[in-house]
């Protein structure tokens, strides 16, 4: 296919429709000299065919007066590709699923090497004793980081071996579908979700850890992503209802809090993600997720309230 540089001074000529041309025949798009089009930019007034055509507040423009900004279509990169959520189209779609799959065995290998001293130093627990530390802990002494850091802890080989599967599997399409920055804060803000109600319901001495608080928000996304395109629901949903099963069986020992916390998190930012208006997308997007970050917020600032 033959392309020409956007000001291709004789090409120009022959694409506005002033080369010798049969009567009544569509001039071609001027940067695809192969192709008739009956479309004109609505700032330089070149043709354009389909491919290259931009929504402008008026008809629409070619991909050079969008670069250029014109003052009354779309901003400069409107002519880039955006994911269904509106992010930005990248070369390596699962770049955020890997760094987080890394990042929790990288901390898993430290956990191994340094011994509980590092994990009691970092899970989740409301207040209590710790020998190891030898006093008092928790999220209720101001130990706040708690509530992120426990998202990075795991028990045991099975533990972390079943959650980045999961991620894996659940996360990269997701991260496609939504774009990093949208990805990255249904991870992290579903994972808070799971702390804030675990740190708000179980009991002030319980130690909590795991991804499964945010890998749960990332299931529940997933379940409104699919249902927004219409698609087959059911291997989710079935993959959704045995891990709940398992949250929820006694001699699991599974903080079923975390899991719960994540999950409503999940869906209710994911909705805020798919369904937002295209005009508004971003104040409901970021909107949705500044609603749950208040939420989990508020919750934390209550059970530190009744523990202090």
């Amino acid at each position: 296919m033959l392309c020409t540089d956007d000001r291709g001074g004789a090409m120009d000529q022959a694409a506005a429709g002033g080369g010798p041309r049969d009567a009544g025949s569509l001039p071609v798009c001027y940067r695809h000299p192969d192709r008739e089009t009956g479309i004109r930019c609505t700032r330089c007034e070149r043709p354009i065919c389909p491919e290259c055509m931009v929504d402008a507040s008026v008809g629409f423009q070619c991909p050079a007066c969008v670069r250029g900004g014109s003052g009354t279509g779309h901003a400069p990169d409107a002519a880039r590709p955006r994911t269904l959520a509106g992010g930005g189209v990248t070369a390596d779609p699962r770049l955020v699923t890997k760094i987080l799959v890394g990042l929790n065995l990288a901390v898993f290998l430290v956990q191994l090497s340094v011994g509980d001293s590092f994990t009691n130093r970092f899970e989740l627990i409301g207040r209590a004793y710790v020998p190891l530390l030898g006093g008092v802990e928790g999220i209720a002494e101001g130990q706040y980081h708690r509530l992120l850091t426990a998202m990075f802890l795991h028990g045991s080989y099975l533990h972390i071996l079943f959650n980045m599967f999961s991620l894996w599997w659940i996360g990269g399409p997701l991260e496609a579908a939504l774009g990093r920055a949208r990805y990255l804060a249904l991870y992290v803000l579903s994972g808070l979700a799971g702390s804030a109600l675990t740190y708000l319901i179980a009991a002030p001495n319980q130690p909590s850890l795991g991804a499964s608080g945010a890998i749960f928000g990332l299931f529940g996304a997933t379940a409104v992503l699919l249902r927004r395109l219409n698609q087959d629901m059911r291997p989710v949903i079935a993959l959704l209802v045995i891990n709940l099963i398992f949250t929820f069986s006694p001699g699991f020992n599974i903080a079923w809090q975390a899991h719960i916390g994540g999950l409503v998190a999940g869906v209710v930012i994911g909705y805020g993600m798919v369904h937002a208006p295209r005009e508004r997308r971003a104040l409901v997007q970021y909107g949705t997720c500044a609603l749950v970050l208040v939420i989990c917020v508020g919750l934390t600032l209550l059970r530190t309230g009744q523990l202090t």
